[in-house]
């Protein structure tokens, strides 16, 4: 990396981490601002080894200025950036660009389209985010949709339908309809006959390599010109069952000459032989197209406005041609590129993810590796802090990246002032105990002394971590209790003046009772961690969230005659 470059990458870092840390008043995250560092400048993109330590060092300098410091630099850097943080309302602030024409509607109604072959990872969480944002902006619907129209290759998982809609549910928001498309083959059938009719489809026995020759070459099939009687009878018999897969198939009429080949005569419906998972959808063999599917749908639902993947442009093309012949208008399109995710080692693939688990390298859809929803529900963090996530990546058309600190950011403002603190000792060391009070009294909560303080029995021996471990003659601060000094294996009191720690530098460690304490596993994404904790964490119920003071965030997942199980959240 030349010094140019360097420079500039300097100068992006550091305005994204002042931005980071004045907007949530601390300190900035290296994670927070890789993320849009790099989504803006995609020219950096091939130095990525080289920019996070860039960045760090630009985010330490960040973090030695106070807040006031901050935000005089962020105003001499991108005084913009500053106007915006200054002018924000959280009630009236508008987190999203308009959608396109909605005063042409009479309400703005829009669909999430999920296919159920697997409960949701981080990326789906997008669009019910963005979707249930709009709909709260313009008090309108949203329908929730289940594109389930391939028993074969996207097979639905029985379990997924409700695993969606309890996500859906995590994240907020509830669906004003729910739908599920393998319910409604008889309504396909239907609007396939009156296009038939219309003379816009045909039924067609070419092989896939033949079609696609002629395809390629601009030739019509042999097949185009049927009469529509010719085709209706075969498209019944397509229906009754009489046709294998592969047989025959039935195509939309398009333009055999467009410039796209990927537009001319696409498949509408084509033969499964495998049977639908669903009781109710098992003896149908017959089975649209998404792109004749969902077309028919969003127009029957009256979907105003859709969002879809940027490479997804061809299939709104597709459907244009259908809405043509039956003489509908077209929802308004808006197309956003990829989210990509960091943190993870895991692809974010729905069929990689069932593999992995049934391979046995993750626990299941839950596992705090796993990058789910259901992976973030189970370690405490709240859909709120998702959705404010994802919203703010608003809906460019290029391909945005999600730092999960973003997330973790969000999250810690929502649990931060309920989360009542404990401490957590891991690899911790036995010490004895001698010359002071019987017990320590930490503050519930920092921020909060009218909430009271707990108490620690200290007794004759205490567990330190081994790294808190001090050398022999130097003291330490056990928090909530008072300084002692190591003597000779023991921690000998010498005071409750806590200007040792403001004036003299003492260290303040966490600590816990020898014998009584709560056996604590946290369930993390680099394995299991054990420890323990303090004797009031078993009073915590499942699903509490909890902040092991020096650790981070957890969520309690279990308690069991003094034995704890969390998942980690975040620091």
């Amino acid at each position: 990396m030349d010094e140019d470059l360097r420079a500039r990458v300097e100068a992006e870092a550091e305005k994204h981490a002042l931005f980071n840390a004045v907007k949530y008043e601390s300190d900035a995250d290296v994670g927070a601002v890789m993320g849009p560092l790099m989504g803006e400048n995609p020219e950096f993109r091939p130095h990525g080894g080289e920019i996070p330590g860039i960045v760090g060092g630009v985010v330490a300098d960040v973090n030695a200025m106070d807040h006031a410091e901050r935000r005089e630099r962020l105003g001499e850097l991108a005084p913009d950036l500053l106007d915006e943080l200054d002018s924000e309302d959280e009630e009236d602030e508008q987190v999203l660009s308009d959608l396109p024409n909605v005063d042409a509607y009479d309400e703005v109604r829009m669909r999430a389209a999920p296919n159920p072959n697997g409960p949701w990872h981080i990326g789906h969480a997008r669009m019910p985010a963005v979707i249930g944002t709009y709909k709260e902006m313009y008090d309108g619907s949203f329908v929730v949709r289940f594109d389930d129209t391939d028993p074969e290759t996207k097979r639905p998982d029985l379990d997924a339908y409700d695993a969606i809609l309890d996500d859906v549910e995590y994240l907020g928001f509830e669906p004003d309809e729910v739908l599920r498309a393998s319910d409604r083959l008889e309504l396909y059938y239907d609007h396939a006959r009156e296009l038939i009719e219309k003379g816009g489809a045909y039924t067609c026995s070419c092989s896939g390599e033949a079609f696609s020759e002629l395809k390629n070459a601009g030739e019509a099939c042999p097949h185009r010109d049927k009469d529509p009687e010719t085709t209706l009878r075969e498209f019944e018999a397509l229906v009754d069952g009489e046709y294998n897969s592969g047989e025959m198939v039935l195509r939309v009429k398009t333009d055999i000459e467009h410039k796209n080949p990927a537009l001319r005569d696409f498949v509408a419906f084509r033969v499964i032989d495998t049977p639908h998972p669903r009781e109710e959808a098992k003896e149908y063999r017959l089975w649209p197209m998404l792109d004749f599917q969902s077309g028919v749908d969003d127009h029957l639902t009256g979907v105003t406005h859709i969002i879809r993947g940027i490479d997804l442009q061809d299939s709104a093309k597709r459907q244009r041609f259908v809405y043509d012949y039956f003489d509908w208008e077209y929802p308004e399109v808006v197309h956003w590129g990829h989210v990509q995710i960091d943190e993870y080692g895991v692809k974010m693939s729905t069929s990689t993810l069932k593999r992995l688990i049934e391979e046995g390298e993750l626990d299941g859809w839950d596992d705090p590796r796993a990058p789910t929803i259901k992976s973030l529900r189970r370690r405490g963090i709240r859909g709120e802090a998702i959705v404010e996530s994802m919203v703010g990546l608003g809906t460019s058309t290029s391909n945005v990246d999600l730092a999960m600190s973003t997330v973790y950011a969000n999250n810690r403002e929502l649990v931060d002032d309920e989360a009542p603190r404990y401490f957590l000792v891991r690899d911790g060391v036995e010490l004895s105990l001698s010359g002071g009070p019987d017990a320590g009294h930490p503050p519930l909560h920092p921020d909060h002394e009218e909430r009271g303080r707990r108490t620690l029995p200290a007794g004759d021996a205490v567990l330190v971590e081994k790294s808190d471990r001090p050398e022999n003659g130097e003291r330490v601060w056990l928090k909530g209790y008072g300084c002692v000094r190591y003597v000779d294996d023991t921690l000998e009191y010498v005071g409750d003046d806590i200007d040792v720690v403001r004036n003299e530098g003492v260290d303040v460690i966490h600590w816990v009772p020898a014998d009584q304490n709560v056996s604590v596993t946290m369930r993390t994404m680099d394995g299991d961690v054990t420890g323990r904790a303090e004797p009031d964490l078993a009073d915590t119920a499942v699903d509490d969230v909890v902040q092991f003071e020096r650790v981070g965030f957890a969520r309690v997942d279990s308690q069991d005659d003094g034995e704890a199980v969390t998942y980690f959240s975040h620091d």
